[in-house]
């Protein structure tokens, strides 16, 4: 048997069969959660996917930290609303509709991401590390005043607004059905998922790794450094402005308050780094959980950027490699059959990570309530099952005195599951050791 017959039976098999659970996911989940506001919110964790991983593939694959990604998937959204006006012939000027299937006006979207990205990205990628991410917000300011200086194309503060059921049903599709448009960027999401993970395994994919690891190294064997990011950048361009085609595609209005706002670029950001910028599902991870926070985290208390703030400063603290990281650990610990010692200390985390967001939680909530709401409904206010009474001092003492309290328990836990960890790493460096024959 040869050593590449080898290779293929364990590794790529399994692969596989993981893309194709992953495209079970995709196909099954409107079956799953079968209203309309399911099916958009589903849609939109497809677009977060590939903004998220688009994005990845300058800050994890090429250590490229942009403050202005944000720009090519919105100039992407209106590319492709444009687009979307002219094949149903709601535009203004002279000229016939365009005879283009609505299912290909993401393409142009990526059309619009690719062209921008390498206009922009020549000036962009002259520079590394701080200063490039510099030169991104600053161009990301550029675009968002331009956009306010030319409403002829990006519409003012009403932005486009255009219908993709234009062409009416095509082979029994209909993109009037909101679970009609979310197969359609289901099939984007998998197959631009796919050529990013291609795109990991090219040599100019291991090289952009190289470049982000030891630029110095990768200059002394003769490759440009540069080019090396410019060509990255670009491809990264393209996937964004997909992304920005079907956000286009899904909302059929854009507005440039919304798609070029420094907010979006951060969000692309924060999330990313919260899934596991050095692993490639975990921008899918934090794809997830950017949908979840904007929709559902918002409705549920207004002081959510606040929570957001505090679980990123956690992570870095604690768990930088993201959530990704976090079970890539836990696997390795489970494929050695040594999970279960850890799972009283998980219990004990969870636990006194509950205590301590009650205490911060209610402190944040009685602010947000004295600031916002006392004067209409009063002092008082319902968190997670308790009324607390903003006017009196004991509620504050007592959130105080939770909060303290677990941040006390969550400390002890901590050391207690450290020491648990390092022990079993060392029991598992000795099995490896064991197996290995050394």
């Amino acid at each position: 048997m040869s050593a590449t017959h080898y290779e293929f039976k364990p590794y790529n098999v399994g692969r596989w069969v993981v893309w194709g659970c992953y495209a079970l996911l995709l196909l099954i989940a409107p079956l799953v959660f079968t209203s309309n506001h399911s099916a958009s919110l589903l849609g939109q964790i497809g677009i977060g996917i590939i903004a998220c991983l688009s994005y990845n593939m300058l800050l994890g694959q090429g250590g490229m930290l942009s403050f202005g990604h944000a720009v090519y998937s919105g100039l992407g959204s209106f590319l492709a609303i444009h687009t979307l006006a002219r094949i149903g012939g709601n535009f203004s000027g002279e000229g016939q509709p365009w005879n283009l299937p609505v299912s290909l006006v993401p393409l142009v979207g990526g059309l619009a991401g690719l062209f921008f990205a390498a206009v922009l990205g020549y000036v962009t990628t002259k520079r590394a590390g701080t200063i490039f991410a510099m030169i991104t917000l600053g161009i990301g300011a550029l675009v968002w005043n331009m956009s306010l200086m030319f409403p002829e194309f990006f519409g003012g503060e009403g932005g486009i607004t255009s219908n993709r059921s234009v062409g009416g049903k095509v082979m029994g599709v209909d993109y009037a059905l909101e679970t009609h448009v979310y197969y359609l960027i289901a099939i984007y999401t998998w197959i631009c998922t796919a050529l990013m993970f291609a795109f990991t395994r090219t040599p100019l994919g291991r090289m952009l790794n190289a470049v982000r690891d030891n630029p110095q190294r990768v200059q002394f064997i003769g490759y440009s450094t540069r080019m090396v990011r410019y060509v990255s950048f670009v491809v990264a361009g393209f996937f964004a402005g997909i992304a920005g085609g079907l956000f286009a595609l899904s909302f059929e209005t854009v507005t440039a308050g919304e798609v070029f706002h420094a907010e979006r670029s951060g969000a692309y950001l924060l999330f990313t780094f919260l899934g596991g910028a050095t692993f490639f599902f975990g921008p899918i991870i934090g794809a997830v959980l950017m949908v979840l926070a904007v929709a559902l985290l918002s409705e549920l208390t207004k002081a959510w950027l606040l929570y957001l703030g505090l679980i990123f400063l956690l992570m870095v603290m604690y768990a930088p490699g993201g959530i990704a990281s976090l079970i890539m650990m836990n696997l390795r610990v489970a494929s050695f059959g040594k999970l279960r010692r850890l799972m009283g200390a998980y219990l004990a985390l969870a636990g006194t990570a509950l205590v301590m967001l009650a205490g911060i939680g209610s402190m944040i909530e009685m602010l947000y309530h004295l600031q916002l709401n006392a004067a209409a409904l009063g002092p008082e206010l319902k968190f997670m099952g308790m009324r607390l009474d903003t006017h009196r001092v004991d509620t504050w003492v007592g959130a105080l005195f939770v909060t303290l309290t677990g941040v006390g328990l969550f400390e002890l836990a901590r050391r207690a599951y450290l020491h648990d960890w390092g022990t079993i790493q060392e029991e598992i460096e000795h099995e490896i050791k064991r197996r290995e024959g050394i």
